[in-house]
């Protein structure tokens, strides 16, 4: 099997403020500023990782819904997780509400969300045995 490498940098600020650079150099601000008593001024850091879920499997279906010349005028995902009270709060269940708006075919947007979320999206495919993944959608036309 042949694999490839993506590196990713995070840089340190000051008290827990971080920035990150992806694997093409476009950065992201992380934490907050200061002693950490102030409001956050970045993303906090477990939510990147719901960010990847929804933003890698958004990347899927559209792409597929378009290759199906499908009438998608708007996509949103809204992704819900559940950690654990306790450090180190792990997920424990991620689920993906998907809202779509157009006259879209309800069979071929439920299959796209089922290839991404079982064939090509990386990250829930990482997360797959880990956490308890679900999803949903609606259709407003």
């Amino acid at each position: 099997m042949s694999t490839f490498v993506s590196t990713v940098a995070v840089k340190w600020v000051e008290g827990t403020l971080m920035t990150g650079a992806d694997s093409r150099g476009k950065t992201i601000v992380i934490g907050n500023q200061g002693d950490g008593s102030v409001e956050m001024v970045g993303v906090k850091p477990s939510d990147l990782l719901l960010l990847a879920a929804a933003s890698c499997s958004t990347y899927d279906i559209v792409t597929i819904l378009a290759k199906q010349k499908e009438p998608v005028e708007k996509f949103d995902v809204v992704c819900t997780g559940e950690q654990m009270k306790v450090p180190p709060n792990q997920f424990t269940k991620i689920h993906l509400h998907y809202i779509v708006k157009g006259k879209v075919n309800a069979e071929k947007l439920s299959r796209a969300i089922h290839l991404s979320e079982e064939k090509y999206c990386s990250v829930l495919a990482t997360l797959r045995d880990l956490v308890i993944t679900s999803s949903d959608f609606e259709i407003i036309a």
